[in-house]
């Protein structure tokens, strides 16, 4: 791999690293420690990814048209602000306007990275999503075994860590983050779509928005571990450490399964959606009878193998379906819908989970992870024939 491609890649573990000591624990914290329901908790989430939909929009087309470095300054530097004053002070009103800060501040940042990476290494194709995928879960890993253990100690130091963490992810794009916009500048690709013939920007977008219904179903279902699911492992009475170590199990599994997935090489990355799609559904069937850790963290296993799949193989459509110039937009849609996934996903799973039950809000999420075999097999019909195999 380029260069540049590892150090985004070692950016942005330190990055999720921080924020892993926050997120996981987001429900939790409100409803166990706040005293707030989960339907608030939701509420709050909701808003947070609302704030990070803008955040995915804004900063896409910031690197569209004018510098990659001076957006990730300011789009990191707010988050820092807001990771900074919520260690000080996370009552209620404070916690929920940070949240939002911190939502705006990342949704910026990262479409400008996987535009990035994209950019700066275009024949890398799959490979350079992986990369942003895998370092992204390192994070996820690092931080998620840790975050569990401080909590349990104290949540001040969960809020303290989170702006460490996030001051290292600031410094590195400072000094070591300048010289992308040139990089860029050099290796502004030609999509697969431009090289195959002329087609209309309104087809290669009208193929995003039917492609992301489907991934915004499978981001709404996935949403839930992080809080209807969470909170209803500690109503079983699974300890927040081993909750936690989900995510951990998640992260590891991600890092050390990237042998396993070279094996696959299928030609399209629709292949890897259907797979994927189909392992999320076995995933969400065995937690909906679970009551165990160990049942838990076999789930969560299953579902990792089903997100390694799928997660890289969105942008790498999106990537591919961008006419010049547009990649950073593109990128910044498909990172707002998967945003648009976690806004919703935890009020409607709070509301169902309070006014009904866990086990009703399951049955809804198995029948919804059906929508993403039919979007992933239309798509793309409205291309031209050539490009039927443009998702190589």
């Amino acid at each position: 791999m380029p260069k540049s491609i590892w150090l985004l890649a070692v950016s942005i573990t330190i990055n999720v690293i921080g924020a892993s000591f926050l997120w996981p624990l987001n429900t939790i914290y409100m409803h166990n420690e706040l005293g707030k329901s989960l339907a608030f908790a939701g509420f709050i989430l909701m808003l947070n990814q609302g704030a990070t939909i803008v955040g995915n929009l804004i900063g896409g087309a910031l690197f569209d048209r004018f510098s990659a470095y001076q957006t990730l300054i300011y789009s990191t530097g707010l988050s820092l602000f807001a990771a900074v004053f919520l260690s000080f002070n996370h009552s209620i009103v404070p916690y929920s306007i940070m949240l939002l800060l911190i939502g705006f501040g990342s949704g910026a940042t990262w479409p400008v990275m996987f535009a990035l990476a994209g950019s700066v290494w275009p024949e890398g194709g799959r490979r350079a999503f992986n990369a942003m995928y895998v370092a992204q879960n390192l994070g996820v890993a690092l931080g998620a075994t840790f975050s569990g253990y401080v909590a349990s100690i104290s949540f001040n130091y969960i809020f303290i860590a989170n702006a460490i963490f996030f001051f290292l992810f600031f410094l590195i794009v400072l000094f070591t983050f300048k010289g992308m916009d040139e990089i860029r500048d050099r290796h502004m690709h030609t999509t697969v779509i431009e090289q195959t013939g002329e087609i209309e920007n309104k087809s290669s977008f009208t193929a995003l928005i039917i492609l992301s219904v489907g991934f915004f179903a499978v981001w709404f279902a996935y949403s839930q571990w992080q809080s209807t699911i969470a909170s209803h492992t500690q109503d079983i009475g699974i300890p927040l450490e081993q909750y936690s170590m989900l995510w951990a199990i998640n992260g590891f599994l991600i890092v050390a399964g990237q042998p396993i997935m070279k094996l696959f090489k299928w030609q399209s990355q629709k292949t890897y959606i259907y797979v994927g799609n189909a392992i999320f559904l076995l995933s969400f069937a065995l937690a909906m009878v679970s009551d165990q850790f160990i049942m838990f963290a076999v789930s969560m296993a299953i579902l990792t193998f089903g997100e390694m799949l799928v997660w890289p193989a969105i942008p790498t459509i999106a990537n591919d379906l961008a006419p010049p110039g547009r990649s950073g937009f593109y990128q910044g849609f498909i990172n707002s819908v998967a945003a648009a996934g976690r806004m919703t996903g935890p009020i409607l799973g709070g509301l169902i989970v309070d006014y009904f039950n866990i086990h009703l809000l399951f049955f809804i999420l198995l029948f919804i992870l059906f929508i993403p075999f039919m979007t992933t097999g239309i798509f793309d019909r409205g291309l031209k024939e050539g490009l039927e195999e443009h998702s190589k």
